[in-house]
């Protein structure tokens, strides 16, 4: 059966991947379909769930995220789609500071940034937040997340796999202090570290 669209054309040339992404990674304007904002995730749960609330277990959302991860694998290869995982999680980060910690806009105070950062990270049952060492001339920085939703009792398969984390950090990273950051994820659940640590440094 013959078939059509991007999709179909990747799979059949992979030489496509580069070319592909930074066409449809760098979309603005009118072309866009799923442009994100906060608002998209919904408003009163007590409303929209009532029975069931506002939570779910680690489970499920692993499953949608590994899933996905799995279908843009097989379709853009795995470069692309560590990309595309890291893509996300900045945007996640940029729109996480904006929504909870844009209060720190211009602000020196890095304690109180980091404390705040790790209460909403327990209150949002994404993991323990903490930051090990923060270089402020350079501006690097080690930061670990323990129990983190991604990772924590995963097997151990000798790999980092927090991609999306480290976006997500970045992207808070750079909205805290206007410069960019280049995440990478050091030790992992997977790894056997039981804990996710990961090293900052402006781009």
């Amino acid at each position: 059966m013959a078939s059509s669209g991007c999709f179909a054309t990747f799979i059949c040339d992979p030489e496509n991947c580069g070319t592909f992404l930074e066409r449809n990674l760098n979309m603005t304007g009118g072309n866009r379909k799923y442009g994100f904002n906060w608002d998209l995730l919904g408003g009163d749960m007590a409303l929209a769930r009532p029975n069931l609330g506002g939570t779910m277990r680690v489970e499920v959302y692993r499953l949608f995220q590994f899933t996905m991860r799995d279908a843009i694998e097989q379709a853009f290869g795995t470069e692309a789609t560590d990309k595309i995982f890291y893509a996300s999680g900045v945007i996640a980060g940029k729109a996480f500071y904006h929504q909870f910690l844009s209060d720190f806009t211009g602000s020196t105070e890095l304690g109180a940034f980091v404390r705040r950062i790790d209460e909403l990270f327990r209150e949002l049952g994404i993991g323990i937040f903490r930051v090990e060492s923060f270089d402020l001339e350079t501006l690097e920085c080690y930061i670990t997340v323990d129990e983190d939703l991604d990772c924590s009792g995963l097997p151990d398969i000798e790999d980092v796999i927090c991609i999306y984390d480290e976006g997500f950090i970045a992207g808070i990273l750079e909205s805290f202090t206007g410069k960019v950051f280049n995440v990478k994820e050091v030790d992992c659940w997977c790894m056997g570290g039981r804990t996710c640590r990961f090293q900052a440094v402006p781009a």
